[in-house]
């Protein structure tokens, strides 16, 4: 509830009256939690408008960039020899320049904020403040990013975001296996206080469904994402991450590990799977081809 008051106050900060532009947002409330939510806010934003440029429709508009489409031409890709047509690609590049925006803004405010520890540094101020101008640096970076001439720019940020995505996912990674294994030792630490039936069908059950939902998951997955005719990638990483899910669900409760972590077992496995599941279905969606899911029900239709 707290949260969703000071959330009402980001709008204020960013239309209000001069001095609270010019100078610092000024609501009550804890100002730190404030500034996460506004700038919470800003990476909400540049997200809405990156999906908008994915919508059907929009390449038109694109194309009146100068020189963003380089007359139709010239657009290469890792992985595809030659040039690609812009038309085809022009949505995804305009994800691009939003998102190299984006992380621009938030790389140049984390160098200046580089040491400091308390707010009473001047350059918390900054921090904590200046909303309008912040926005307006955003925005700024953003346009501009678009004017960026085609060369290399959209070969080297595919391998610059890729390299992100990959760091990204180990963090995500990280934090699920803290949160399930808090879980679990909360769970655990009810059990053996007392009610020990109730808790231990509550950690059973909550494993059984992560499982359950993974299985579903997989077996959704060769349903339509694969053909007996090809998709061999697809059905390879299908079966390395359900062979690798599997073999993490057994490491979790061998021995050697319960004596090191005794708190461990498959909830932490179980809570991995799914979200694994969640990457691979993620990973084949946005694949391009015929093996996606959409086009695979394409053609079943019309077959039909």
């Amino acid at each position: 509830i707290c949260a969703v008051t000071n959330f009402c106050y980001i709008i204020p900060c960013l239309c209000g009256s001069a001095p609270c532009l010019l100078c610092r947002c000024c609501p009550s409330g804890n100002n730190s939690t404030i500034t996460r939510l506004i700038y919470a806010f800003f990476l909400l934003l540049g997200v809405s408008v990156a999906c908008v440029m994915l919508i059907p429709g929009m390449e038109e508009q694109l194309k009146k960039i100068p020189g963003f489409c380089d007359g139709g031409m010239g657009t290469t890709i890792p992985g595809v020899h030659g040039h690609v047509n812009c038309d085809v690609l022009v949505g995804y590049k305009a994800v691009y320049r939003v998102c190299f925006g984006m992380a621009m803004f938030f790389l140049l405010f984390s160098l200046l904020m580089i040491k400091v520890k308390s707010s009473n540094d001047p350059r918390a101020a900054v921090h904590n403040g200046f909303w309008f101008f912040k926005f307006a640096t955003a925005l700024a970076i953003s346009v501009g990013a678009f004017f960026i001439p085609e060369g290399p720019f959209t070969t080297v940020w595919f391998y610059v975001g890729m390299s992100g995505a990959f760091c990204f996912i180990l963090i995500q990674l990280v934090l699920l296996i803290d949160f399930a294994h808090s879980w679990n030792e909360s769970w655990v630490e009810k059990m053996e206080e007392g009610n020990s039936r109730c808790w231990y069908a509550a950690l059973l059950s909550a494993t059984a469904v992560n499982y359950l939902l993974s299985l579903v998951a997989i077996v959704l997955f060769y349903v339509y994402y694969t053909h007996p005719e090809g998709c061999s990638e697809n059905k390879t990483f299908i079966s390395v991450n359900m062979l690798l899910c599997i073999g993490a669900s057994v490491m979790s409760i061998l021995p050697r590990i319960q004596e090191s972590q005794p708190r461990s077992g498959l909830l932490q496995s179980s809570v991995i799977t799914i979200y694994t599941m969640y990457l691979t279905w993620s990973a084949m969606t946005n694949e391009p081809g015929n093996c996606s899911s959409s086009m695979w029900l394409f053609r079943y239709t019309i077959q039909l």
